[in-house]
C-alpha cells in the first residue's frame, strides 16, 4: 500500500474525522413526517466545519457544497449518524466528505441516506483566507481515489464558474 505525504504536514484523515449522532425529533420533520432536507443540510455544514476546523486548527468558512444527493429519507425517531472526513487539502481550502446514515435501532446497521462534499476555506482572525497549515497523509487506494476525485470536482467547479454557473 503506497503512502502519499503532502509536503506541508503529516495529518491523516483520522486526525480530524468526526461522527455526530442525533435522534430525529418533531422539530426536525416536515408535514409529511420526514426529515427536512434543509435541516440535514444545516447539520452537514456544521459537521463538515468541525472536521475542517480540527484539521486546520483555525476557523473556516464554507465555500461550496458539491454532490449533495438525497438517496433516502429519514423519519421521526430515526437515529441519524453523520460522518465527516477530509479528502483533499489545497492551499487555503480543503474538501470534506460527509456521509449521512440512518442507524437501525435493533441491529445497529447503518443505511446511507446522503453524501455531500463540502469545500471549507481556512480563515484568519479577520476572516481572510489563509494557508491551511497541514497537508494530508493518504493511506491506501481509497483515500488516493478520494484525493483524485476531489481534483476533478475542483476543475469542474472552475469550469462552471467560467461558464457563468
Amino acid at each position: 500500500m503506497a503512502e502519499i505525504v503532502h509536503p506541508r504536514g503529516d495529518k491523516t484523515t483520522a486526525d480530524s474525522q468526526n461522527e455526530w449522532i442525533r435522534n430525529i425529533s418533531y422539530e426536525d420533520i416536515n408535514g409529511e413526517g420526514r426529515l427536512f432536507g434543509g435541516r440535514l443540510m444545516e447539520w452537514i455544514d456544521e459537521v463538515a466545519g468541525v472536521c475542517a476546523i480540527r484539521h486546520c486548527q483555525s476557523y473556516v468558512t464554507t465555500a461550496a457544497v458539491d454532490n449533495l444527493v438525497f438517496k433516502h429519507g429519514a423519519v421521526l425517531n430515526d437515529i441519524l449518524v453523520i460522518v465527516a472526513k477530509v479528502t483533499y487539502v489545497g492551499n487555503t481550502s480543503l474538501e470534506v466528505r460527509v456521509d449521512t446514515y440512518v442507524e437501525d435501532v435493533k441491529s445497529g446497521l447503518r443505511s446511507p441516506i446522503n453524501r455531500a462534499y463540502v469545500t471549507e476555506v481556512s480563515i484568519d482572525d479577520e476572516g481572510h483566507p489563509q494557508t491551511v497549515p497541514f497537508g494530508l497523509t493518504l493511506s491506501g487506494p481509497g483515500e488516493e481515489a478520494e484525493w483524485e476525485a476531489a481534483k476533478k470536482r475542483i476543475a469542474l467547479r472552475k469550469q462552471r464558474r467560467l461558464e457563468g454557473f
